[in-house]
């Protein structure tokens, strides 16, 4: 059900560059796809099934996914809470046969229209500071660096914090002229 936290889906329009890439929702029935792309993805640090499992449907997190539930492109976490002003995008992850498609911007153009309409002002992520793709696409889309956690990962890299203000959410503009 939509909510303030849960915001409906974007629209998913193909974006002429991948088939099969809409982004939407994740449901159980994409959990295989997940595990299999979080294993493939991260060296340390996953997320593991039943944590997914948990958090498909969640009313304060979006789980949204891109490809077909045999072979996701990729995904992004997102913790939205209600009344909250700040959104945490928790974890991005592109298959390797998908990365410098797109796909990337893509869910985080995602992640934070989603923030935007569930109210939030700020989304905020954390990124390994040897992550430098990652950097760049942060960068290039307008996030600040405000901070750094000395090894806050389990292998013991350091992660860089950033954020990025979000512009408030257009109400639907009514028409003022009479009809003619």
């Amino acid at each position: 059900p939509e909510s303030a936290s849960h915001p409906a889906p974007l629209s998913s329009r193909p974006s002429g560059r991948m088939p099969g890439t809409d982004i939407r929702d994740a449901a159980l029935t994409d959990l295989e796809g997940l595990v299999a792309l979080e294993t493939r993805t991260f060296a340390s640090d996953r997320l593991s099934r039943r944590s997914l499992r948990r958090l498909v449907g969640s009313p304060s997190a979006r789980l949204r996914v891109a490809g077909s539930r045999e072979r996701l492109a990729g995904y992004y976490l997102g913790f939205f809470r209600k009344g909250a002003s700040v959104a945490r995008l928790y974890s991005i992850a592109v298959a390797e046969a998908s990365r410098g498609t797109g796909l990337g911007r893509r869910l985080l153009a995602d992640a934070e229209a989603v923030a935007i309409r569930a109210g939030q002002r700020l989304l905020r992520l954390e990124v390994r500071e040897e992550n430098l793709s990652a950097i760049r696409l942060y960068e290039g889309r307008g996030y600040r660096r405000i901070g750094r956690y000395p090894r806050y990962y389990a292998d013991g890299v350091d992660a860089l914090r950033y954020e990025k203000a979000l512009p408030a959410a257009q109400a639907p503009r009514r028409s003022s002229g009479s009809p003619g």
